[in-house]
């Protein structure tokens, strides 16, 4: 492949996350520092369809750092999984100059990014910008960090109401395919009992469980759930199943949904965001793509983008052995 690249074009595509926003700044000030042109493209891949393109220098980012969601915007486009959606999208970007590509979203993203440098050997380097932090060849992915200090702050919160009237509270957080944000926000907030897809509990179990956590003199309890946890249908369900079983408790569910994909991103989601930028556009410089960046062992590295999409990431089973041990 050329290294030739005089302009990247950026989006944001997906779900939005803390920290797309440094990322953001990172790509188009990296691209300033190597003077290089870079374009923001508006609404991810269906602003690129439509040539919703904005020039950027090193000042279109000054004081986003520091901002929550995305100032390029982001849209999922049912147009793009077309051929024709397709073709028009590359057309836009030759007419505008744009030799290469840096995509901040999750697998959905990555995906088409594949799917369009196969078509058009267009080159594309991604960032993991997703809460679930549910991405192959990453520790971590921009907006997990912030999105747990956001879940703990809350049910830190709702846990001064549940010791206050002796109630057990079920607490619905994001994660429908992984239990990463669960696991880790249960340990660091206290729950007594965390439910994560990749370990079904069984209803019987968590009866028991919380039966032990009365017996032991507990007058409340927190159980975090993950959204796409198997026991039960949702949290309502598993609501009126412990009710019909422990008439004892008064039971209380929360779902956070969105709030946790909002708010100032965290100081780690701010560096993580800057490291992945620099790395993503010196990688395109340096004649390389379809790669993503991410952060393993606090080295940033690059990992096929196929590998990421289809590759899976594992809960930490030493963190289950913890929770079990320390919500005794």
């Amino acid at each position: 492949m050329s290294v030739n690249i005089k302009k990247v074009g950026v989006l944001t595509s997906g779900g939005d996350s803390p920290g797309m926003n440094a990322a953001i700044r990172a790509v188009v000030r990296t691209c300033a520092f190597h003077n290089i042109e870079c374009a923001g493209i508006y609404r991810g891949y269906q602003g690129m369809i439509e040539g919703d393109f904005k020039e950027m220098n090193a000042r279109s980012v000054n004081n986003i750092i520091n901002k929550g969601g995305t100032i390029l915007k982001s849209a999922r486009s049912k147009e793009f999984m077309t051929a024709e959606g397709r073709k028009k999208a590359h057309q836009n970007l030759v007419d505008n100059n744009i030799d290469a590509l840096v995509v901040i979203g999750g697998n959905g993203s990555f995906t088409g990014a594949l799917i369009f440098n196969s078509e058009y050997n267009f080159p594309v380097i991604g960032i993991p910008g997703t809460i679930d932090n549910d991405i192959y060849g990453t520790s971590f992915t921009l907006g997990y960090d912030t999105a747990l200090n956001t879940v703990v702050e809350v049910i830190d919160k709702i846990r001064d109401t549940a010791s206050s009237h002796n109630r057990l509270f079920f607490v619905e957080v994001m994660g429908r395919d992984a239990g990463h944000i669960a696991l880790n926000a249960g340990i660091g907030a206290g729950a007594e009992e965390i439910l994560i897809p990749e370990e079904d509990m069984g209803l019987d179990r968590l009866l028991e469980s919380l039966r032990k956590s009365k017996a032991s003199g507990k007058s409340s309890s927190i159980v975090v759930i993950a959204e796409g946890d198997k026991i039960g249908k949702n949290a309502f369900e598993l609501k009126d199943y412990v009710e019909e079983n422990m008439p004892e408790y008064d039971v209380r569910v929360s779902i956070l949904g969105h709030m946790q994909r909002g708010g100032t991103p965290s100081c780690f989601d701010r560096v993580l965001a800057s490291r992945l930028g620099v790395k993503a556009v010196e990688t395109l410089l340096d004649g390389k793509s379809n790669y993503m960046v991410g952060l393993i062992k606090d080295e940033v590295v690059l990992t096929p983008l196929e590998n990421a999409v289809k590759g899976k990431s594992y809960i930490d089973k030493e963190l289950i052995r913890v929770s079990d041990i320390v919500s005794i």
